[in-house]
């Protein structure tokens, strides 16, 4: 099937057909492996999804059939969610750190017949939830280690079904095209279980419509050409990563390519240098961790002549990227800037090549937003949820605040209800909530409006969507002053000995907070100040770490001061908390969100603790270890409290 035109790419087989014809030799996909990056063409890349699909063919694959695909970024697991829609299946990617349970739940509310798994930690897992999530025929498993003695009349390897699928070519080519061929627009393209920040997950249906239209309106927003470099390496049951790394990538045609491991990540992406690149918050915040870190090991000069430069280039780079006029001086002591530290800065973070950079998930840091744009990076946010396929808005290069999250991406409507909340229709909008009607009619209406579930406002002189927070996470103080948690966890997360923050408030008197300490940045900051430390525990509950942490929190309400909407925010006492918040623990969502509802509970003595004026407070927590088991872990946590500053009278401007 080769498409003639661009009203026949209907679906992402089509996609692949056009690209064979149109792009043939050039790098489809890259993978690192054994330390050696191999390459597969386009026409290469179809060959083996050819096989794939005809593998599953001979399987017993049926259309409509549920397709689970769970493990790490790899060229092998993406070609099967496009076999799988070749021979008329639904690829359900699965996070791969998901414990049993929550990948049980997916595997049985889905109906899998097949499960695609990348390696024998996957496999384990399958085999462990078989009994509830009864409908798994076959397992397929692409990495052989440790299952050479495993009972393989349900498991196949991923080689031997495309074997198979090759060998029985000439039968089963016939009703594998007929299958392609009555793929169109509105057939499923894929299924993606949301994060479950309220509780269970949902199953996203999502359109060929939905994925092709948002991926062709935002590859031309930011206009993508098939030039690109893009590093897959976020979970590929988010739907940023389907969109990123199938969607656009399919659409556009650009080269993805596939880190060796997680733990080879960041070399990897130094030696890929992408030119189009994504990565949540927290990412940014680690790398920026990591380089304040490393300056505050270095010599006397280097440690000098960074901050120096670094000062110019906050004042003067996102100036000089936004194409505003900057003084012939400020131009060349930005270029010297360049050689002597922003260039080699880039080079070690791997950005030396990003033409487009995004952000999004959760708001980040106005701090950490700048440092990356003042180097030259064109970093830019991006609002979007899975139900509207990723994109809602986007920034325009040249319109980039750390404030907004831009403008609607094209082919997309915005509206604010009465209550505040931000409701969306575009051609991205989900099909369904799968086998839950009711959770559709209340997220969509008759006339494909999506509520967000977030608070926000339009700016009616630049048409910007600012988001305040999670509109049911946004309340009063009891003094009736406005409740944001997420603006001031935010802000302390900027700090990079801050990991993660939650501020409680709603309905309260004042704001507190609980916070985790970074033990990579904390604990190199004791090592330089000569502090021993056994574990993770005692470095948080340390008395200089409670001082840090403070100078942290009232550093961050002097900031907050001066909002004058927010200033009721302030945290007025925190403690730091014994353990790091975890997803494994349902204290964190697989994207890493915070599931507030959860942590109130779950800490109830902890917080009732930070209102009763108690100075200190003994806890016991369940927690979850890395092999499955569970454990108590006992301390006696210091509370602290926190000076707050003045709120900021109005000023001439904002009366203005």
């Amino acid at each position: 099937m080769h498409p003639t035109s661009e009203k026949d790419l209907v679906s992402i087989p089509a996609l692949l057909a056009r690209n064979v014809a149109r792009f043939g030799s050039k790098p489809a996909y890259r993978e690192k492996e054994f330390g050696i990056w191999q390459c597969w063409s386009w026409r290469e890349a179809a060959d083996e999804i050819e096989a794939i699909a005809l593998g599953l063919l001979s399987l017993g694959l049926k259309p409509g059939d549920h397709v689970a695909v769970i493990g790490r970024n790899r060229p092998a697991l993406y070609w099967s969610m496009v076999a799988a829609q070749k021979a008329g299946g639904v690829p359900v990617p699965i996070y791969q750190d998901a414990v049993a349970d929550e990948m049980a739940y997916v595997l049985e509310h889905c109906g899998a017949r097949f499960v695609v798994a990348g390696d024998q930690e996957q496999v384990d897992k399958v085999i462990e939830v078989q009994d509830s999530a009864a409908g798994i025929e076959h397992i397929i498993y692409q990495d052989p280690r440790g299952l050479r003695k495993y009972d393989h009349s349900t498991l196949h390897a991923l080689s031997d079904i495309m074997a198979e699928g090759r060998a029985a070519r000439e039968r089963l080519k016939p009703e594998l095209d007929r299958r392609e061929a009555a793929l169109d627009y509105d057939s499923t393209c894929v299924m993606l279980y949301t994060s479950g920040t309220t509780g269970k997950p949902k199953g996203v249906v999502l359109s060929n419509r939905n994925i092709i239209e948002t991926s062709k309106n935002s590859s031309d927003f930011d206009h993508l050409r098939d030039s690109e470099e893009v590093l897959a390496y976020l979970p590929m049951a988010w739907v940023g990563d389907f969109i990123f790394s199938i969607g656009q990538a399919y659409w556009t045609g650009f080269c993805v390519n596939c880190p060796e491991s997680a733990d080879t990540t960041m070399a990897d992406l130094r030696e890929i240098g992408p030119s189009y690149y994504f990565a949540p918050p927290r990412v940014f915040e680690n790398q920026l961790t990591n380089v304040m870190i490393r300056m505050e090991d270095a010599g006397r000069l280097k440690k000098a002549m960074f901050r120096h430069f670094m000062d110019h280039a906050r004042r003067v780079g996102p100036r000089l990227l936004d194409g505003k006029p900057v003084g012939l001086w400020d131009r060349l002591k930005y270029r010297l800037g360049e050689v002597l530290v922003y260039g080699p800065l880039k080079n070690t973070l791997g950005f030396s090549r990003v033409r487009v950079g995004y952000t999004a998930g959760e708001a980040i840091g106005p701090e950490i937003f700048d440092f990356y744009r003042s180097l030259g990076i064109n970093l830019k946010q991006l609002y979007g949820q899975t139900e509207a396929s990723v994109f809602i808005t986007q920034q325009k290069d040249n319109e980039v605040r750390p404030d907004t999250v831009g403008t609607p991406t094209p082919g997309v409507e915005i509206r604010i209800d009465d209550n505040g909340e931000v409701h969306y229709r575009s051609p991205g909008v989900f099909v369904e909530y799968f086998k839950n009607a009711e959770s559709t009619a209340s997220t969509k209406d008759a006339e494909n409006w999506v509520a967000t579930g977030d608070a926000g406002f339009i700016e009616p002189e630049t048409g910007h969507l600012r988001i305040i927070d999670r509109a049911k996470d946004v309340g009063k103080m009891a003094s009736g002053a406005l409740f944001a948690p997420k603006y001031v966890e935010n802000k302390l997360k900027f700090f990079p000995n801050i990991l993660e923050a939650v501020v409680f408030g709603n309905g309260r008197d004042y704001c507190t907070a609980f916070l985790n300490i970074d033990l990579t940045a904390v604990g190199n900051w004791a090592e330089r100040n000569n502090i021993a430390y056994s574990s993770y525990q005692e470095l948080a509950g340390h008395p200089r770490v409670l001082e840090m942490m403070q100078d942290h929190v009232e550093e961050v309400n002097r900031s907050v001061a001066e909002d004058e909407m927010l200033s009721g925010c302030q945290v007025h006492r925190f403690l730091v908390l014994h353990k790091q918040l975890d997803a494994d623990d349902g204290e964190l969502t697989r994207t890493q969100k915070v599931r507030r509802r959860i942590i109130e509970e779950k800490f109830a003595d902890l917080v009732t603790a930070l209102y009763d004026g108690s100075s200190e407070i003994y806890t016991e927590t369940e927690v979850t270890y890395e092999d499955g088991r569970k454990g108590r872990i006992r301390a006696t946590l210091k509370i602290r409290d926190a000076a707050v500053a003045d709120a900021a009278a109005p000023t001439l401007e904002a009366a203005e």
